[in-house]
């Protein structure tokens, strides 16, 4: 193995407890060098606790944590020279862009040479080089965000671990940022933890999605194996939107936008239920429809503004169809 860490993470049976709450139970899990792993879960999910550890912030309780195949569980924070990304940005206030930036290589006392030229580069990565000489203040809070992340690339560490940066952004702006930092993650091929509650953001950037609940791991793959294939009804409920449709032989989830709807007079193919709007929601580009169906529950559908060339109506009596490998039949997490 080299002396230069590459950026791969095993997690073996990471258990945290406080006091007598386990937070995190028994996590194992193989994080690849220069991949984007995004840990995602509700609050109380163990995401952060499980981040932390693997910072060095938080001690474990039992288990194992190893860069490379070599253990550094019992390595301090500081020593185990890892970037961090919070969503407070952190930054000093009263220093440059270029001096927030070049920080960690100025403690490690690096010749100024080579901190100029390395801060340079990290000013073009993040498209911030006409601020250089401006203080944190003076940004907006994306530009703070992008010299946060600098900051913590520009001692090219092995691993970055990124702590729901983007929540301080409104809505508009996270997703521009989201793509500017998807953008440095191919550029710079450093291995990303990424911890979110956001969906969308886990959909959008990552490479694989790890969901958790309860301090366990729900289940990982990529975001088409997790919003395509949910094993557990919590999966299908969280990563997306899902109706459950309860049969005999088990629990089946249906993703909204995979129903078709039609006026109930109208023959379609693959009829499954018959029954009456309740209610339409306009989103836009969407609309979200609430089917009531007789004897069962109601279904959500969701289609196309534009497919809604004749508007239904609340009220209106309509046919629901969809394809034979539209529904996942889900095991019993």
């Amino acid at each position: 193995m080299s002396n230069v860490p590459q950026g791969s993470i095993q997690l073996r049976g990471l258990t945290k407890y406080f006091g007598e709450f386990r937070a995190v139970s028994n996590v194992n899990l193989e994080i690849q060098k220069g991949e984007f792993l995004t840990l995602l879960g509700p609050s109380g999910s163990g995401k952060t606790t499980l981040l932390m550890m693997i910072a060095g912030f938080l001690d474990i309780s039992s288990g194992d944590i190893q860069l490379d195949g070599a253990s550094i569980a019992d390595i301090p924070a500081e020593k185990r020279n890892f970037g961090m990304v919070f969503q407070g940005y952190a930054l000093f206030p009263h220093m440059s862009v270029r001096d927030n930036i070049g920080y960690a290589l100025a403690v490690r006392k690096r010749p100024k040479a080579e901190i100029i030229q390395r801060v340079d580069e990290m000013l073009e990565l993040v498209q911030l080089t006409e601020f250089s000489d401006r203080k944190p203040g003076q940004l907006s809070g994306g530009q703070q965000q992008r010299v946060a992340l600098a900051r913590a690339l520009c001692f090219a560490p092995p691993v970055l671990l990124l702590d729901e940066p983007l929540g301080a952004l409104d809505k508009k702006l996270r997703v521009e940022v989201q793509g500017q930092l998807k953008d440095i993650h191919r550029r710079v091929g450093t291995t990303f933890i990424y911890v979110t509650h956001d969906q969308e953001e886990a959909l959008s950037m990552s490479d694989r999605i790890v969901i958790m609940r309860d301090g366990k791991v729900e289940q990982v793959g990529s975001p088409v194996d997790l919003y395509e294939r949910p094993a557990t009804e919590f999966a299908a409920s969280f990563l997306g939107k899902s109706n459950f449709l309860r049969q005999p032989d088990g629990l089946f989830a249906l993703r909204p936008e995979k129903i078709d709807i039609s006026p109930a007079g109208e023959t379609a193919q693959n009829t499954r239920l018959a029954g009456t709007i309740k209610s339409i929601t306009y989103f836009g580009s969407m609309q979200r429809i609430i089917v009531e169906i007789p004897g069962a529950d109601a279904l959500e559908v969701d289609i196309d503004s534009w497919r809604n060339k004749q508007p239904l109506n609340e009220g209106q009596a309509v046919n629901l169809s969809w394809q034979d490998d539209a529904v996942v039949k889900l095991g019993a997490g």
